[in-house]
């Protein structure tokens, strides 16, 4: 099979409704959690993807039991300190910086050195970001050049955590959080606003928190614990995975979409809100509760015209993984959009902020771009009529899905590779994708 994918033609009118798969974010933090409780935790609609399958590998290579089928999945945990140190351990983060960081947190008590290792993408990011905090509780870390592999070397001796998080990083802050369920006495940590999925487990576990909400930073106080119980989870969408299909309907002729069940914790509807100002129909229907986390049915209705956006700063964090889409209706916008403080966004799985630029000039889009804003200028009329290749972005998920995206709203001939990149996030893309556009 080529692992490649093109195509030709522009896609019609529709009026669908779909679900998108369980949320990554989620998915990842409850087995993690799990593997630390005390007693059988099972989780219903389960991310079954490349990155939350490392998850599961790397906890039962600490010696926890684990039992999937479908996506109904059980997790015996060890309880906080019950993981199985043995010699020699080598665990593969494959693509996800959401585990490696995370898992070094909790590996912060290891008996013997643990290996942490991962694919291509994930060996070019920065782990100083949390190596050198952690270092500071008593670890010893040896990294290549602040890069994978890194080595881990427990101590039994840990130091409280003291911790200031200044770049709006939900993996790093989430990392020392679990890194204090471990450390003595009480961990404070003041970290710049970002996804709180972390915080809202921890509540729901009772586990001792205590969260001071202020303009720019949360101030987070943890006291560690000697256990906290199993507990059952139902994962909702995936608010990053409906993005896609929300921005396909945005640039779509008069279509409707409802997406069922997703996940709209305030911290990830970012592109939400930027979207509205663009003049995108979206509203939340059926909003509920579940476990501190508020899901819901979403639905969009494409607008007759768009708005181009002075993107506020301040909805940076909330749609981190979603601008490369957000591009996408700049670029049919009238007039001009202005993205700024996006720095972060060259410290994912590819350098984003040149991805989006190399996408939208294959396009015919006009852009400036600094190290860490981008202009786009907009064109309502845009039609490409020529041939498009997107390929060697090292394998990043998001610019093959986006591409997918543009290829469906503007029409021209695409060929994009690594295809298989999904698997790492989303593997029922493409299939929710020919369901739209059959």
């Amino acid at each position: 099979m080529p692992n490649w994918i093109t195509f030709n033609k522009k896609l019609k009118k529709f009026n669908e409704t779909i679900s998108v798969s369980g949320d990554k974010s989620i998915s990842i933090r409850w087995v993690l959690l799990a593997s630390l409780a005390n007693g059988i935790s099972t989780a219903k609609n389960l991310l079954l993807s490349e990155d939350v399958y490392a998850a599961i590998k790397a906890i039962k290579s600490l010696g926890v039991k684990v039992s999937l089928k479908k996506n109904k999945c059980k997790i015996y945990g060890l309880g906080i300190k019950g993981y199985k140190y043995k010699k020699n351990i080598t665990i593969d983060a494959k693509n996800s910086g959401t585990l490696g960081r995370l898992l070094l947190g909790l590996l912060i008590d290891a008996k013997f050195p643990i290996k942490l290792i991962g694919d291509e993408s994930l060996s070019k990011r920065d782990f100083s970001r949390v190596t050198e905090p952690l270092k500071k509780l008593g670890v010893k870390i040896k990294t290549n050049k602040n890069l994978l592999p890194v080595i881990i070397y427990g101590s039994n001796t840990l130091k409280p955590i003291n911790y200031l998080e200044k770049k709006g990083s939900a993996q790093c802050k989430s990392s020392m959080m679990l890194a204090a369920l471990k450390a003595s006495g009480v961990s404070k940590i003041k970290a710049k606003k970002s996804r709180d999925h972390t915080e809202r487990m921890f509540k729901n576990l009772k586990i001792p928190i205590n969260l001071k909400s202020k303009k720019n930073y949360d101030i987070i106080k943890i006291k560690n614990i000697k256990q906290y119980d199993a507990f059952d989870y139902i994962i909702p969408g995936d608010i990053s995975s409906a993005a896609f299909f929300i921005v396909l309907t945005a640039l779509s002729d008069n279509s409707e979409l409802l997406i069922k069940n997703v996940n709209i914790n305030p911290s990830r509807t970012g592109i939400i809100s930027i979207l509205k100002k663009m003049g995108v129909k979206i509203i939340f229907k059926n909003i509920r509760n579940y476990k501190g986390e508020k899901n819901a049915d979403i639905k969009i209705k494409s607008p007759k015209k768009l708005k181009a956006i002075n993107c506020p700063a301040k909805l940076n964090s909330g749609a981190i993984d979603e601008f490369l889409s957000i591009f996408l209706v700049a670029a049919k916008a009238q007039g001009i959009s202005y993205f700024k403080n996006l720095s972060e966004l060259n410290q994912k799985e590819s350098p984003r902020l040149i991805w989006g630029q190399k996408i939208l000039n294959n396009m015919g889009i006009k852009t400036v771009v600094t190290n860490d804003s981008i202009k786009i200028y907009g064109n309502p009329d845009l039609k490409i009529n020529k041939k498009i290749v997107i390929k060697n972005y090292l394998k990043d998920h998001r610019v093959f899905m986006t591409s997918v995206i543009a290829a469906l709203s503007f029409g021209g001939l695409w060929k994009i590779y690594d295809k298989d990149s999904i698997l790492t996030s989303f593997p029922m893309f493409l299939k929710l994708v020919n369901k739209i556009s059959k």
